[in-house]
């Protein structure tokens, strides 16, 4: 029996990066999948989207796996959508007993020289698209009265600042204080409410050019290795990044019963990025 045998999922950005590694770890341990991402570049938005390949790939992972998927392409600001999903879900699986609200962009600048568009869609995918994906699929799990899970995608930016990333922190500490209030609100019906919080994760939101300038304040044309090591030099452990799957453990975790009496709360993945005492390697 797997942790979350007999269990359904529903991910949001599970085409690539985080949400896949999501997706085959439930499997592994036995859930069935429901997947969404908006398989599309955002304009806004300085790497590519993910693309249905990507999706392809993540549904032949979970079906390697002996489990059933279902992979829909779906924007998290578009309601309607998510909640027509979460229905073909419903009907195809009988269900959902785990929600993973994971999809999420990043961009980079100052705060004062954001323009509107750029802002907005960081709040409208990050924050409010992880608030659609929890309205359109937590009303059901209140109706079926089996409880559930449910594990919102923050950041280490949802807990602490980071220059250059105003928006993204503004959203990631909206998606911390959504997490705290559903866990109230949603007690009731057993259904509990906890956040992921990872540093620099290695992943295309990471692994871009736009990204490596960020972490090298400014450098153009930086490379993965030299942004290795600035990036390493922002966390105790003497590591660049964690890996996808380090987060899909605590999401795992979170997810099975073995955290049945967890909720409201934060849980880091970090590699120490903010301990307030850092680990010098020599």
């Amino acid at each position: 029996m797997g942790r979350v045998e007999g269990k359904v999922a529903f991910i949001t950005g599970a085409a690539r990066g985080q949400g896949r590694a999501h997706a085959v770890r439930l499997a592994e341990e036995g859930a069935n999948i429901i997947a969404v991402d908006i398989c599309g570049d955002v304009d806004t938005v300085p790497y590519p989207g993910a693309n249905t390949d990507d999706m392809e790939a993540t549904v032949k992972e979970v079906e390697a796996l002996g489990r059933r998927i279902l992979a829909r392409r779906a924007d998290v600001r578009d309601l309607g959508a998510l909640e027509e999903v979460v229905g073909e879900g419903i009907e195809e699986f009988g269900g959902i007993d785990i929600v993973c609200a994971n999809a999420g962009i990043a961009s980079f600048g100052p705060a004062l020289e954001l323009d509107e568009a750029t802002w907005q869609d960081v709040i409208d995918i990050n924050l409010t698209g992880t608030w659609k994906t929890v309205k359109a699929a937590v009303p059901h799990m209140i109706e079926t009265g089996r409880g559930g899970s449910v594990v919102l995608t923050s950041s280490v930016a949802g807990l602490i600042g980071f220059p250059n990333l105003a928006h993204y922190t503004a959203a990631k500490h909206g998606v911390t204080g959504l997490m705290r209030v559903l866990a109230i609100e949603l007690a009731q019906y057993g259904i509990r409410v906890n956040s992921v919080h990872p540093a620099t994760v290695d992943t295309p939101m990471v692994a871009n050019p736009a990204s490596y300038k960020l972490f090298l304040g400014g450098v153009e044309g930086a490379t993965r290795e030299q942004a290795a090591v600035g990036m390493a030099a922002m966390n105790a452990l003497n590591i660049p990044w964690v890996d996808a799957v380090d987060v899909s453990n605590a999401v795992l975790y979170l997810a099975s019963d073995e955290a049945r009496y967890v909720t409201g709360t934060t849980t880091v993945i970090d590699a120490g990025a903010i301990a307030p005492f850092k680990i010098r390697h020599g």
